[in-house]
């Protein structure tokens, strides 16, 4: 029904995805595999661009410091009955911030044993703490290797471009800490336990300089993720005229360095993904191709919430209204903003669902669809840097395989 002059017309999917719908035509949920659990709601550090404490969203103030251990216990108790009536062959549970390790390797060892004393049979349970790494010390190693946790290490590139937004609260940089924690993890008796580095892209600074300063720590795995940012708050750098690509051309530079490597390339899941579509395949990566959401997070306090990172949105823009004590993971399945991510092409724009790479591209990340007139039913408003990159490594994929004799993606 088309909205009466003037009449606000709603946001979706909040105002406009009619779920009892779906639901009674078929459409049914995907079970939640990925749980982000905020152990700790505070930070050593103070991130310019973090999106938990300086972007629209500034509920973390109200949230406990650390989470209780009750709430540990029946969070864990939550996600084993998810596993119970869905069956998944593992699900990952990511212990997250804040910086994740200010909770206390106590808490953390507990949650843990926790977790996989609730779980049932045949499910696998995956442990990642997604820190900082200016904490990591021998305690928080012993952990891992004792409980079999993995941890991932947030690093920006050199210290020049690390240091001017990774700081601390008194204004020092973080590199050297965190540069210190990766030698100690890429050391051959802790290499077990790194599951690699997330880097997020600082469009100013030397793409390849970062890129092999990622590498010299020897990480089994890059994630390389774009700032969080929308089409009302736009990301840094992301300029208003579609006609510029930066990003775009930061990472096909970093493609090429990466693609034409001797010897197997270190793990870029963006960049696999990208081109397992071009050849016909699935996504790896919900940032890219438009797979399915199946994740979960919850807040110290026990607050079932849809993503941490839609709180670059606006406030509240993560909020359920749901949390651990009242009800299961199950009934936040049916929230639009779970649904919509779960709808793959059919929770698209008409312009994603239309475009050439829209197949590939899948409509570019959830958050960075956000427009405050309607809501999340855009392109992405990185849609002319990704649509660039999709372009140039198809072009570079073709060209590979004319000289193989291989089929033209």
């Amino acid at each position: 029904m088309k909205p009466a002059d003037g009449a606000d017309p709603g946001r979706w999917p909040d105002d406009l995805l009619d779920v009892a719908a779906l639901r009674t035509s078929g459409t049914r949920p995907l079970p939640f595999r990925e749980f982000v659990v905020k152990v700790h709601s505070r930070c050593n550090l103070a991130c310019t661009y973090c999106y938990v404490y300086e972007a629209a969203d500034q509920l973390w103030r109200a949230q406990p410091h650390t989470m209780s251990p009750r709430t540990a216990e029946q969070v864990c108790s939550r996600i084993a009955e998810h596993a119970e009536r869905h069956r998944p062959a593992s699900v990952r549970v990511i212990l997250h911030g804040g910086e994740p390790l200010l909770a206390g390797v106590p808490l953390l060892r507990e949650m843990t044993r926790t977790l996989r004393r609730l779980m049932p049979g045949g499910t696998e349970t995956d442990v990642v703490i997604q820190t900082n790494g200016t904490l990591l010390d021998t305690d928080v190693l012993r952990l891992c290797h004792e409980e079999d946790i993995r941890i991932a290490v947030s690093l920006d590139g050199t210290a020049e471009v690390h240091d001017r937004t990774r700081r601390d609260h008194a204004g020092r940089g973080s590199h050297a800490r965190v540069a210190g924690a990766l030698r100690r993890l890429a050391a051959p008796e802790h290499r077990r336990v790194w599951a690699g580095v997330l880097c997020t892209v600082d469009v100013t600074a030397d793409p390849l300089a970062t890129y092999e300063h990622l590498l010299s720590y020897d990480p089994p795995s890059v994630r390389l993720l774009l700032p969080l940012g929308n089409w009302t708050n736009r990301p840094p750098g992301r300029p208003e005229d579609p006609t510029e690509t930066p990003y775009g051309q930061w990472l096909a530079t970093v493609f090429d360095r990466w693609y034409t490597a001797p010897g197997p390339p270190v793990r870029i899941a963006f960049f696999e993904s990208v081109l397992d579509l071009l050849l016909g395949g699935v996504t790896r990566t919900e940032t890219i191709g438009g797979a399915p959401s199946q994740l979960a997070v919850v807040d110290t306090d026990g607050a079932l919430t849809l993503s941490d990172q839609l709180k670059s949105a606006y406030e509240g823009a993560d909020r359920s209204g749901l949390d651990v004590y009242r009800h299961t993971f199950d009934a936040l399945l049916d929230h639009p903003g779970v649904v919509a991510r779960q709808l793959a092409a059919n929770g698209l724009a008409a312009q994603c669902r239309a475009c050439p790479v829209g197949a590939v591209c899948g409509g570019g990340h959830y958050p960075h669809r956000y427009r405050a007139d309607n809501g999340y039913l855009n392109p992405s408003v990185y849609c002319p840097d990704l649509m660039a990159l999709i372009r140039h490594v198809a072009d570079v994929l073709r060209a590979d395989l004319d000289r193989a004799g291989g089929v033209r993606p």
